[in-house]
Parts: structure tokens; sequence; C-alpha cells
């Protein structure tokens, strides 16, 4: 990608450090350790879809299970280069930041802006998502108004956690994440005593080929494990970030991987086939195999609550943070650089009352899908930051800018770039046309805003047009 902002590519802006700004050391902020970073990575890994993934890959038979290790391969691939970008600059932002050094203003904009839009609307959906297992603990759907209200309500106490300082976010976070993992670990671990190989049905279900029943699973799993950059966008706010950032989003990757793949093939070994197919709640159906009674619904549903409200605090900390590395360098608006005790206040209201609006919309808009459609968006959205990002780094060992790289370390890192690459490239095919094309749409509405912001700085600067 060419720059068209203030920086070439082979003279990339000096570093504005500000994102990596003296810390608000006070009682309220508090940056993270290695336990919770990992469980910032896991917490956002880790949302809601996990709790249907059996049920939307059982179609393909067994052979999912394949496609779900090359995925894993592929995320492991990807949280390894951003863990060798962040010991190399460990500054909040991420993504965002790998971008613009290495390619320059405009590229570090659309990282941002993309990363952006990915969250807010997310944080949207997964709200969205959430009334309906709240629903099976307490009614909450039998008017749209008052399931409205309690994915404002979702939506809002996250914030809340966030506005009150870094110190409860990581708290929330890790709570939030022991309890989600634990239970899962659960039926993981537990369903392998209840395993069964005749509920596994054909290997290969289907008339596609082998290479064909891979790529379809493959499209339906490709996102389950966006979130693996959660602490290289939060590096800033994680002590000792270019010794913890890397380990953390190994440990988390890993941790959510350990629970993809064992949760899937536990559910597989103890839910008939030809039932998991149609099952709108498979881990439930798992539960009750496995304990006897009928409250597996309920424990699943109390178990996805936590898990999404996790997830909802984690990317609601991620939203305010890509649009702060962004505002301290010029490119996004001043008022998104205001930090108070250790977090980003003015992105996270500004997340919480676009989502809230978003999901206000969604009960209110009916059948008209355009909810749908921007949920749709978020699938390319969020994939354009990791092409950037792992294209920064090709870029950086290409050019020899190698700074604490071994030199035998070269052609290992060059090699998970390549693949980091591919795996990123994987995500924009699987995201589908629909996708892709609204997708941009959403992307080039961005230049606008970086138009009116270059223009400023230019202002700003005294420099005159050329």
């Amino acid at each position: 990608m060419h720059d068209t902002g203030s920086a070439p590519p082979s003279a990339p802006a000096p570093k504005q450090d500000a994102a990596a700004a003296p810390h608000d050391d006070g009682k309220h902020a508090r940056r993270f350790g290695l336990p919770i970073a990992t469980c910032l990575v896991m917490g956002n890994i880790i949302g809601g879809g996990i709790f249907l993934l059996p049920a939307s890959v059982a179609p393909f038979g067994t052979i999912s299970l394949v496609a779900f290790a090359v995925l894993t391969a592929g995320a492991i691939a990807l949280a390894l280069v951003f863990g060798r970008l962040a010991e190399r600059d460990p500054r909040t932002g991420g993504p965002y930041v790998y971008a613009r050094e290495a390619f320059g203003d405009f590229a570090g904009f659309l990282a941002a802006w993309a990363y952006w839009i990915t969250t807010w609307v997310s944080n949207a959906a997964l709200a969205v998502a959430a009334v309906g297992y709240l629903d099976v603990l307490m009614p909450v759907t039998d008017h749209k108004w008052t399931a409205c209200l309690a994915a404002l309500v979702l939506q809002l106490l996250p914030a809340l956690a966030n506005l009150a300082g870094t110190r409860y976010v990581g708290a929330v976070q890790l709570v939030a994440t022991v309890l989600k993992f634990l239970p899962l670990l659960l039926v993981a671990v537990g369903g392998l005593f209840f395993f069964d190989p005749a509920n596994l049905g054909p290997f290969r279900a289907g008339d596609d080929s082998a290479l064909g029943a891979v790529s379809a699973a493959a499209a339906i799993l490709l996102f389950s494990y966006l979130g693996v950059e959660s602490a290289a966008v939060s590096a800033g706010e994680v002590r000792d970030p270019r010794r913890n950032v890397g380990r953390a989003t190994i440990l988390g990757t890993l941790g959510a991987a350990l629970v993809y793949l064992l949760g899937t093939l536990a559910v597989f070994g103890t839910v008939a086939h030809d039932k998991l197919i149609t099952s709108t709640a498979p881990f439930s159906d798992a539960v009750n195999v496995m304990f006897g009674g009928s409250w597996g619904g309920t424990a699943v549903a109390l178990a996805a609550l936590v898990s999404m409200v996790g997830a909802l605090n984690g990317w609601t900390l991620l939203s305010a943070q890509t649009p702060y590395a962004a505002a301290k360098d010029g490119l996004f608006p001043s008022a998104f650089a205001t930090k108070r005790r250790g977090v980003p206040t003015v992105g996270v209201l500004v997340t919480v009352v676009l989502a809230s609006l978003l999901t206000v919309y969604n009960y209110t808009a009916g059948p008209s899908g355009v909810f749908e459609v921007l949920v749709l968006v978020t699938t390319f959205t969020a994939s354009v930051p990791y092409l950037l990002a792992t294209a920064a780094q090709i870029y950086f060992l290409a050019s020899g800018q190698r700074e604490r790289v071994r030199r035998g370390r070269l052609v290992r890192d060059a090699v998970l770039a390549c693949a980091a690459f591919g795996f990123s490239m994987w995500l924009v095919a699987g995201a589908g046309y629909a996708a892709v094309y609204q997708g941009v749409l959403f992307l080039f509405a961005g230049v606008l805003v970086y138009a009116w912001m270059a223009a400023r700085r230019q202002r700003a600067a005294g420099t005159p047009s050329s």
C-alpha cells in the first residue's frame, strides 16, 4: 500500500510515544500483568460463538476437526507475529502502530478505522446475542423493548468497569475468563469420559471432496480466533510489554484453542450426529447426556452469559485503545486521546453510544436485515488490520529493520510472517463476496475522515498546500 500521508514508507514518521505516555499510577489504574493480559486475549477470543460451533460444523462430519486444527496453526502463527511486533514496538495501538510505522499515516489510519468499526459493531452484536442466553435465565424477550433494554444494560455494565479504571477492567476480565474457561474445560474434559465413537457419524458427510469439506467448515470457523491481537492493542497498559505481550498472546490463543478443539470433540462424542446437526444448544445437550436431567440449558446459558459479558468488557477497552493511539498521532479527533485512570474515556463513551444506537436500531428495524449486514461487514474489517500488521512484519524483515531479532531467527520469523499473512488473506476470502463488498464501502468512507484530519494537521503545522 502506498502512503498518502506525511511519512513515506522509506522514512516513517518519528515515533510519537504518546501512546506509551507516562501511566496514571492512581489507585484505579493498574498495568496488566501476564495473567490478566492472557485473560484479555482468551476472553476476547472466546465469546458466545463456541456454544453453537459444534452444531454449525457437524453437517460436514468430523473432518471439520481437521479444519479447526489448520485454523489453529494459522492463529498461532498470527499470535507469534503479534508477539514479535510488540517486542519491536510495545506501544498501545497494536496493528495501527505497526502499519503506520511501516507504510505511513494512511495505512495506519486504515488499520485504526477498520479495527474501530469492528469493535463497536461487534459489541452491539455480542449484546444482542447475549440477550438470547439471558432469556433462558429470566424472560426478557417477550417484548422487544424489554429485550432492547437488557441488551443496553449488558453493554453498559462492562463500560462502567472500563470507566472505573484499568484496575477494574483487569479484575472483571480475570473473573469472567476463569468463570467461562473452567465450565467449558469441564465439559471438554468430562465429555471424553462419556465419549462414544458411534456418535461421531461419518468422517466426511455430504458430497464434497475432502478439501471442499475442510474449506467449507473453515469458512464457518475462520473468525473463531478474532481477538489474538488483544494484548498487542493494549501493549501500553501491559507490564513489561516486550516480554509479556508475546507470552500473553500465545498463552491466550493456546488456551482458547484447547477449549475449542476439546469442547467440539467432546460434543461430537456425546451427542448423536443426527441430533447434533439439528441442535440449537449443542453444549446443553452434551451436559444433559453427561450428567443427566435437563439442567444443561440453564448451566450453559449462565456460562455463555458470563462469557459474553467478559468479551464485552475486553472489546470495550480495545475499542478505545486504537483510536487513542491514532488520536495521539493526529489521525483521529483529539478528544479520543483523553485518558483517565489508564482508560481512554472518550473512546469508551463513543463506543457505548454507537453500539447502543445500533442495538436500538436492531430492535426497531424489523426484518430489514441492515443489522445483519453491519455484523457481516465486521468479518471483513477485522481482517484488514491483520493483513496490514503481518505485511508490516514482512516489510521490517525484508528491509533489514530487524531490531531485537537475532540472525538465527530471521528465517523463522519470515516463515511465520508469511503464514500469518496467508491466514489473514484466508480470513478475507472466508468473509464472502457480500462482506468484502460492504466492508470496502465502510473502509473507504473513512478516507473522508482521513482527508479532514490530514488537512487539520497541515493547517496546524502551518505547511502550505502543494
